[in-house]
């Protein structure tokens, strides 16, 4: 067989995952637009967060190869354990402090697939976040997800400096961190070519707005089936701009 007659690989598709969700309706509306994954925070002082039992409630109207994702900050093991018994294949995301031999006893030594959030500084700040080193040291996370260091633990609707990042990062990898329907294109174009593949996270970015708010803040945990559309629509134009001519934007990084 010659080369030429070997047929391309398709072109990559990036995984969508849609998080901070609270009601039946949202989580229908991500499924019925296209999300690959549906996150519910654990973490308590989160204006997100749901119990792990309403997780499971939530995680039950999920279809066939839609992953229930769990977002845990600095929490015990056991808590952990108990969670993910709940949700039938659930992946973890660990997003606080924790080690890598904390993640690994929450997963029962990594049977479980976890993320590891990675909390990258805004500004110029994250010339200097070492993600190889990180990525290296939690080798046994399935992703590391790059989200914004802000006050708290996530959900700031802060997008930090993706030209920033290494250019070569032999790692899956989640954007996540002030994504919206208008910027994600953008970020995917930017982000992809340095990775082993791509995905992306958005909370704050397909929230409802608050109408008594007279700048527009977002509805926390209030999703808007129109901004969920949209943004998925704009990862697939990024996914249609990479496939067209991927070697242009590898070269711009």
């Amino acid at each position: 067989m010659k080369a030429q007659d070997i047929a391309p690989l398709p072109p990559a598709r990036t995984r969508i995952k849609i998080c901070g969700l609270t009601r039946e309706e949202d989580v229908d509306a991500a499924v019925a637009a296209g999300a690959d994954a549906i996150g519910f925070v654990l973490y308590a002082p989160s204006p997100r967060a749901v119990t792990p039992e309403r997780a499971a409630q939530l995680a039950k109207r999920l279809p066939p190869f839609v992953t229930p994702v769990l977002l845990c900050v600095n929490e015990t093991a056991t808590n952990v354990i108990a969670a993910s018994a709940l949700v039938a294949g659930a992946t973890i995301q660990f997003h606080g402090d924790e080690s890598p031999e904390d993640c690994l006893a929450a997963t029962g030594q990594g049977v479980r697939p976890y993320l590891r959030a990675a909390r990258i500084p805004l500004g110029d700040g994250a010339a200097r976040f070492d993600l190889v080193k990180y990525a290296n040291d939690y080798s046994h996370a399935q992703a590391i997800l790059l989200d914004a260091h802000v006050e708290g633990y996530g959900g700031g609707g802060k997008a930090f400096n993706w030209s920033l990042l290494p250019p070569s990062v032999s790692s899956h990898l989640v954007l996540s961190g002030g994504l919206t329907p208008a910027n994600v294109t953008d970020g995917i174009l930017q982000v992809r070519p340095r990775c082993k593949t791509l995905a992306v996270d958005v909370s704050s970015g397909v929230e409802a707005t608050d109408p008594n708010s007279p700048d527009g803040q977002p509805l926390k945990g209030i999703k808007d089936a129109g901004k969920i559309q949209r943004f998925i629509a704009a990862v697939r134009a990024a996914d249609a701009q990479l496939a067209k001519n991927p070697h242009e934007f590898l070269s711009a990084t």
